[in-house]
């Protein structure tokens, strides 16, 4: 008999909005506080101590407009947030400061996140939906050089990009973008070329969320339908579905393949948590807590296996942080 599932570990309260995306830092050398930034609609990053359970910082950096995407680079004093200002900010927090360092303006309107990739010591790649409303544009940081822009062929219509994953099969390999489009679509590109290898219709609808395992060749994507679209790419780097997952109640904003790559996680509309092994989609756990949309999920990065999380963030105003390592 399957085990009943279990109750968050703790709640962070005190956000005081919707929570819309989540990061951890707590695998880090020193012997640090782990941590946990999460970005709501009300415009802040909030710090979290997982030891106390409080906000440590709130950064405000956003003109009071929701936060979708917060990213550290190299370490918890490094960070990223995007928001609805059409800004990302990168901030340096080393010796309490709370002042954003620098900026780039993304003039899209959308809600799709920026991707990041650490390509050298120092040095990011980071893709965003660019300001004409199907390219993806491509800096370096901290320079802010362009890279690339990512145009869909004449007559394409895969409307907007609302998901981006940038990733290479190791060190010095070509970078790559996924690309999940309002279509449907999910595209593969090459950035030094600037073209889409793939494409592949993953789903009927606009395509919410997705996450890659590049050492399988396998990736996952939800949109707002009943449906996960499971796809794998070939060694010619075509695109092809590899299954698809039929889920209870419509709707995925977001999903997350832990780490260590054996289960990965959803964030429904339908205010619940689902848990599922990644190697053959095979259920795991539903976890009921929210009162509300689920919006991000993410699982932390401690080095020690026993003490992963995975926290959720909804529209309730909270955060779930649950410990699943030892029931899978």
């Amino acid at each position: 008999m399957a085990l009943p599932p279990p109750d968050p570990q703790f709640v962070l309260r005190g956000a005081s909005a919707a929570v819309h995306t989540l990061h951890f830092s707590c695998g880090s050398q020193e012997p640090d506080v782990p941590i946990l930034f999460s970005g709501s609609e009300n415009g802040f990053v909030h710090v979290w101590n997982l030891k106390t359970h409080r906000v440590d910082t709130a950064l405000d950096g956003h003109g009071r407009k929701s936060v979708y995407c917060v990213e550290t680079m190299g370490g918890k004093d490094r960070l990223l947030s995007q928001g609805r200002d059409q800004r990302i900010c990168l901030w340096d927090l080393a010796e309490g400061r709370t002042s954003v360092a620098d900026s780039v303006f993304t003039e899209n309107v959308g809600f799709c996140r920026c991707s990041l990739l650490k390509v050298a010591q120092g040095r990011w790649l980071m893709a965003m939906a660019a300001k004409a409303l199907e390219e993806v544009q491509v800096l370096e940081l901290p320079s802010k050089t362009s890279v690339c822009t990512l145009k869909p062929e004449v007559g394409a219509k895969l409307g907007m990009p609302m998901c981006l994953k940038l990733w290479q099969l190791n060190c010095g390999s070509q970078p790559l973008l996924l690309a999940g489009y309002e279509d449907g679509s999910v595209v593969l590109w090459n950035l030094s070329m600037g073209k889409a290898l793939s494409q592949l219709v993953c789903h009927q609808e606009p395509v919410m969320s997705l996450d890659f395992d590049s050492e399988k060749a396998k990736g996952i994507s939800g949109s707002s339908e009943k449906v996960l679209s499971i796809w794998s790419l070939n060694e010619q780097q075509n695109l092809q579905v590899y299954k698809t997952h039929k889920l209870v109640n419509a709707g995925i904003s977001d999903i997350t393949i832990r780490p260590d790559k054996k289960i990965l996680a959803t964030a429904g509309w339908d205010h619940r948590i689902r848990i599922f092994g990644w190697k053959k989609l095979k259920p795991l756990a539903v976890l009921d807590y929210h009162t509300a949309t689920v919006h991000c999920v993410s699982f932390s990065d401690h080095k020690n296996p026993s003490e992963r999380l995975l926290a959720a963030g909804s529209k309730d105003h909270r955060i779930s942080i649950w410990s699943i390592y030892t029931q899978t």
